[in-house]
């Protein structure tokens, strides 16, 4: 009897500590994994982008390829309309880095095509202002031929409208507040991580960094901490210069057990995972073995919570 009842807590706890995937959480704000990938091409996981959503409206982080495809996917599938194309309005960057970017010409382009009814408002780091104005101007022959070729296309809804950020309160409308929360991610000169605060939940987007306190104190019992991590125990096998890259650029479970015990999360969500080969219960088992005993899911694309 006592063993049969150990394992029906152990079976409930796993069941509690799961994202919702089929169906949407009964909360008005929720988040969206996306993607979870890396520039590894891992079939299963698409480029990194993560969306908050709050009713109708849809806030994204980061624009990893296939971004629209995959909101797209999170639409029907997941029955959220606000990640609709023509509803893709705005985007943060946490840093310019090529896999968390090379979907921003398809955000800027794809829901234009598709009735986007707005242009694209994007926040991001220095640099920014720069990327979208070459993208507009790379694909200027596609945008003359839409405009002037036939089709019955009138606006200019593909411009990106840029605000270069700094950390501190970046975006504010009736739904939520988004603040910016500078990084350490190896020698980058600006990198970000972003906390939504809306009604009913608060939701911190580590993007790329290594552990920081910061991130910690802007959760400080937030609702979903989502935080990209890689697996202490793989680590011990990779290169010396790839060990000094990650550790410089990157967060490791063991890092992230410490981090998250004083960040204190509802749940914490792994994402943007360097597995090596561990797998996703290898990553949630090496939290736990560093001493974090809060709710932790390590998450996989177009998971909902």
């Amino acid at each position: 009897m006592h063993r049969s009842l150990t394992f029906m807590l152990l079976v409930l706890s796993v069941a509690l500590s799961r994202p919702v995937t089929g169906q949407t959480p009964t909360s008005t704000t929720k988040v969206v994994l996306l993607g979870t990938g890396t520039p590894n091409a891992d079939p299963d996981r698409w480029g990194p982008a993560v969306a908050v959503v709050v009713g109708d409206q849809s806030y994204l982080v980061d624009a990893g390829p296939g971004i629209v495809r995959r909101a797209a996917a999170a639409a029907r599938d997941r029955n959220i309309p606000a990640l609709r194309a023509p509803n893709l309005r705005r985007v943060f960057l946490t840093h310019l880095h090529s896999d968390h970017t090379l979907g921003l010409p398809d955000l800027m382009f794809s829901p234009w095509v598709l009735e986007r009814t707005t242009p694209l408002d994007v926040f991001g780091p220095a640099g920014t202002r720069a990327m979208t104005a070459n993208l507009e101007e790379a694909f200027r022959a596609d945008i003359d031929m839409r405009l002037n070729g036939g089709e019955p296309q009138t606006t200019r809804n593909y411009r990106a409208i840029v605000k270069e950020i700094t950390a501190g309160l970046v975006y504010e409308d009736a739904s939520v507040r988004v603040d910016a929360i500078a990084v350490p991610h190896g020698s980058w000169p600006q990198a970000f991580a972003f906390r939504f605060r809306a009604a009913d939940r608060t939701i911190v987007i580590s993007g790329d960094t290594r552990a920081s306190a910061d991130i910690a104190d802007a959760c400080n019992g937030c609702d979903v901490l989502m935080y990209e991590v890689y697996s202490a125990e793989r680590f011990k096998q990779r290169p010396p210069a790839w060990q000094r890259y990650h550790a410089a650029f990157h967060t490791s479970t063991i890092e992230l057990a410490e981090l998250a015990t004083k960040a204190k999360p509802k749940l914490l969500v792994l994402y943007h995972q360097l597995f090596w080969g561990a797998t996703d219960a290898d990553l949630e088992r090496e939290v736990r073995a560093a001493g974090y005993t809060g709710r932790v899911v390590s998450g996989k694309d177009l998971d909902v919570y």
